[in-house]
């Protein structure tokens, strides 16, 4: 019973024994080492993270704090007040929709196309796969101007104030597409010739299948197109006239020029009779624009793995 008893740790409780007995192991020196490593990398992290919190904790300083004493990690003043500005009217809420619905609609179709894209760039039995990368990577280098592509936006497709002019553009980007194309390659193709003996297509192939397992991929490149899309505020700038169409990058651009004129010509006072809180509204934006993209990593990071095809062959 004893030697059966002795012999049960495994799993997890061996795994945590080895560990202890190797820590056990080191010596002073390896010991000391790791310590300097991990006090340096804790102090690296704190060092990366001190600007977020400038930017985020002064956002609700108040402006002549701000102005009096600068930039601090604890503001001697706090004030809701650029919050309060910011979110003063109506046009913050849809701005933000616009925002939301275009990173959210765009990056799910720009991710499905360029993954079908990328797919029949990588499959070895499509017969033009060459000529279609070579006109992929053509583009990387070569564009076709801004003339031409307001034209073909506006005049030729009639996307002037349309979301659509702030989705179509961005559907397929070339690098992207050979971020996946790398990918695919890497697939066992026994997985294609296994499943076309059992009677699927390619379309059951690829949606069945190939997108299941490539998921690191697919969170990847769809992070990509959503800081892409959120960030974006060129397209509205070229074809998006109508306010109500601003997405939330162009209205915050219109709203930090509006303070400024309204601080140099204005005597910097609102209609109430309050300073333009100009400092503290130009952070509370940032934590605004970023907040959202800046939430959404926690849960795409469970996918940047590696070896999740391993044993795709056995199931």
């Amino acid at each position: 019973m004893e030697s059966s008893i002795t012999q049960a740790p495994s799993g997890k409780l061996g795994r945590a024994g080895k560990a202890m007995k190797i820590k056990a192991d080191r010596s002073p020196s390896e010991k000391a080492f790791v310590g300097f490593i991990y006090a340096f990398t804790g102090l690296f992290a704190l060092v990366c993270l001190l600007p977020f919190w400038i930017v985020a904790i002064n956002s609700f300083a108040d402006e002549s704090a701000i102005k009096r004493y600068g930039y601090q990690l604890i503001p001697k003043i706090f004030s809701t007040g650029a919050y309060e500005f910011l979110f003063r009217g109506k046009q913050v809420a849809s701005s933000y929709m616009v925002s939301t619905t275009v990173t959210v609609a765009g990056t799910v179709l720009a991710v499905l196309i360029t993954a079908m894209y990328a797919y029949v760039l990588a499959h070895p039995k499509v017969k033009y796969r060459s000529a279609l990368s070579f006109l992929t990577y053509f583009t990387m280098i070569f564009g076709a101007g801004l003339v031409g592509f307001y034209i073909l936006i506006a005049n030729w497709l009639h996307l002037k104030d349309t979301l659509w002019a702030l989705i179509l553009p961005y559907l397929l980007n070339p690098f992207f597409a050979f971020i996946m194309v790398s990918f695919f390659r890497t697939l066992p193709y026994e997985i294609n010739e296994a499943a076309t003996v059992d009677g699927a297509n390619d379309l059951r192939i690829f949606f069945g299948i190939i997108l299941p397992i490539s998921k690191p991929v697919i969170a990847t490149v769809g992070l990509f197109y959503a800081l892409q899309y959120w960030n974006d505020f060129f397209l509205a700038l070229l074809f998006i006239d109508d306010y109500k169409l601003h997405p939330l990058q162009i209205m915050i651009r219109q709203l930090i020029s509006n303070i400024n004129i309204g601080a140099y010509v204005g005597g910097s006072q609102t209609n109430y009779g309050q300073p333009l809180p100009t400092y503290s509204v130009q952070l509370a934006t940032v934590c605004v624009t970023i907040g959202p993209i800046f939430l959404l990593y926690p849960f795409i990071q469970r996918y940047f793995v590696k070896g999740i095809t391993i044993g795709a062959l056995k199931g």
